[in-house]
């Protein structure tokens, strides 16, 4: 598993021995971001479901300007803090250990909206998708404290291809779906 491209282009991360993720592949995290492309830059962007933490370097990488990773398994949280460790990198980073609606919850009191959200849950816990978008559908990381949505906002969920995720669910608007291989990326904004 490697940093696909940005200031940490081509470095290795490690992937955790014995214990059991999934990592976002580099096709897909390459996908990601080519989509995303210049909204990562300067942005204040959350990883949850973390892993091994590659989705949020990747981010880092290409110029965000903070990243919270939301972790809930120990294993994971040892090698996300190896791999910022190995890359040198301690600005800019916050993890954030324990449950993941209850980290978002944290993370909402602050008062600082995010400008991207993204959600990688085991692909076979499906009720995540929906217990993520109820988490966030009053949350001040997608609605300032001005009352009005974040135009920045932007939440992508990455899950099985065979998982179907609604059009619209609460205040989330789908507005895009991306497909490679057995993955695929679902995005949502707040509806206007």
């Amino acid at each position: 598993m490697r940093i696909i491209a940005g200031k940490f282009g081509s470095r290795r991360l490690r992937a955790g021995r014995g214990i059991f993720l999934r990592p976002t592949s580099d096709r897909l995290r390459e996908t990601l971001f080519d989509i995303l492309q210049s909204r990562v830059d300067g942005s204040f962007f959350v990883d949850g479901y973390a892993g091994t933490g590659a989705v949020g370097i990747e981010a880092l990488s290409r110029g965000a300007r903070r990243v919270v990773f939301l972790e809930n398994h120990r294993a994971a949280l040892a090698v996300i803090r190896e791999n910022l460790r190995a890359l040198g990198v301690s600005d800019g980073v916050e993890i954030v250990p324990g449950d993941l609606c209850r980290s978002l919850a944290a993370l909402a009191a602050r008062g600082e909206p995010a400008d991207i959200l993204f959600f990688d849950p085991p692909y076979a816990e499906t009720e995540e998708y929906t217990r993520v978008l109820e988490a966030l559908a009053g949350s001040a990381l997608v609605y300032p404290d001005t009352g009005r949505a974040s135009p920045d906002s932007l939440v992508v969920f990455e899950r099985a291809r065979k998982t179907v995720l609604p059009a619209a669910h609460g205040p989330f608007i789908r507005t895009r779906t991306v497909i490679q291989g057995d993955a695929a990326l679902d995005f949502f904004t707040r509806a206007q």
